[in-house]
């Protein structure tokens, strides 16, 4: 799915830097934005078949700096790109960066899947040995659904687990809304910088760099809270429970509407535009903390569905990423600069509670969960099969 999204997005991209006319640029756009997503969609798996849930943290949290540092740095690259060369040339220049990631992972980026890997290794004895081997879920052949019903299961998991699982639906609605507000900047700033301040729009671009440090900072900080989570795993016998992905989360919940109100009260004109600017950081470094913490929790409480929910929490997250844009104009125009961001601030800080609910009462919630419940048993059970070996 990778190889096949990485290229497809490619010629998608490079065919929308020749595109004759608005209508076939958004068409291209939108089918590779959709074949693209496998990455976004598959990631998460991808990341919990290759680590243990010990180092999961640190893994998720390299892999999110692709998602969220993305949309930061675009603006900044897109502006000055477009402004001295052309918006032909944004869309060449994401075409050439898409191939070059297509070649990379095409060369270093190995199958995780278990099944796969299994099958593969009963083929290669075979072929070795003569003999034909076989894996479990091959002798269970006749449980095996035909190609059709593994499609549809497939697609249909990830809409079950979103609107069926209180934990999964609650999750992603705050990790979409924070995720939107980011891409509402895509269009707030403009106003507040390019048309309050006379920014032009590679300069205006700048604007992000706040938000950007604070998710450096965020990732730094999650290599310094891994060891306390490593402490936690060892008192817990080397499964700690979900909850214990959840203290980081709890102050990024704070530094969010803390940044929004901030840069809602201080991107007055006649205010030096680093007050303004500086609000990024809070909100940077909350948002990551926030999608690090929620992603893992999830990926904790849902080992074996663990792709499709992270499937369902994109579905959420990209919604809201695209609408949001859409209306942030005219709020403005309506609001004001200070009152239309205030909406975010106040919205966010309505969420509060929200980690604070699922750290002190998530071990209920769970058992109450079908889903969830059964990803508990089976860990269960490997967690008992590797005490066993233990001793």
């Amino acid at each position: 799915p990778f190889i096949l999204s990485f290229g497809s997005m490619a010629a998608l991209l490079a065919g929308c830097a020749a595109a004759p006319n608005i209508w076939s640029l958004l068409i291209l756009r939108f089918i590779a934005g959709a074949l693209g997503s496998a990455p976004l969609t598959n990631a998460g798996g991808v990341i919990s078949d290759m680590f243990p849930a010990r180092h999961r943290g640190l893994a998720l949290s390299l892999f999110a700096a692709g998602p969220f540092m993305g949309p930061t740095l675009g603006p900044t690259i897109g502006g000055f790109i477009g402004m001295n060369a052309g918006w032909r040339w944004v869309e060449g220049f994401l075409a050439t960066l898409t191939g070059l990631f297509l070649v990379i992972m095409a060369c270093f980026v190995p199958e995780t899947y278990a099944p796969v890997l299994l099958h593969r290794r009963a083929k290669r004895l075979s072929k070795m040995t003569g003999k034909v081997y076989r894996t479990q879920l091959e002798q269970e052949g006749e449980n095996t659904p035909s190609l059709t019903h593994a499609i549809i299961h497939s697609l249909s998991r990830p809409w079950v687990l979103l609107f069926r699982e209180p934990i999964v639906f609650i999750l992603s609605i705050y990790i979409a809304f924070i995720y939107g507000t980011l891409f509402m900047m895509f269009a707030a700033f403009p106003i507040v910088y390019q048309e309050g301040r006379g920014w032009n729009q590679g300069v205006g671009g700048l604007a992000f760099m706040g938000i950007l440090v604070g998710m450096f900072l965020a990732i730094l900080y999650t290599v310094f809270d891994n060891k306390r989570y490593l402490r936690a795993v060892d008192r817990h016998g080397r499964f700690a429970p979900p909850e214990c992905r959840f203290p980081p989360v709890l102050l990024a919940s704070i530094c969010v509407p803390v940044g929004l109100f901030w840069f809602a009260w201080t991107n007055y004109p006649s205010i030096y535009w680093l007050a303004s600017v500086a609000a990024g950081v809070p909100f940077g470094f909350g948002l990551i903390l926030i999608y690090l913490g929620t992603i893992n929790y999830l990926v904790d409480s849902y080992t074996i569905y663990a792709a499709s929910v992270l499937a369902a929490n994109t579905v959420m997250r990209s919604t809201f990423g695209a609408i949001f844009p859409l209306f942030t104009t005219y709020m403005y125009d309506a609001l004001g600069i200070h009152w239309a961001s205030s909406v975010t601030a106040f919205l966010t800080a309505a969420c509060l509670p929200f980690p604070f609910i699922f750290y002190r009462y998530g071990h209920r919630i769970r058992e109450k969960c079908k889903y969830a419940a059964e990803s508990k048993a089976y860990m269960e059970k490997i967690q008992q099969s590797v005490r066993d070996e233990d001793e």
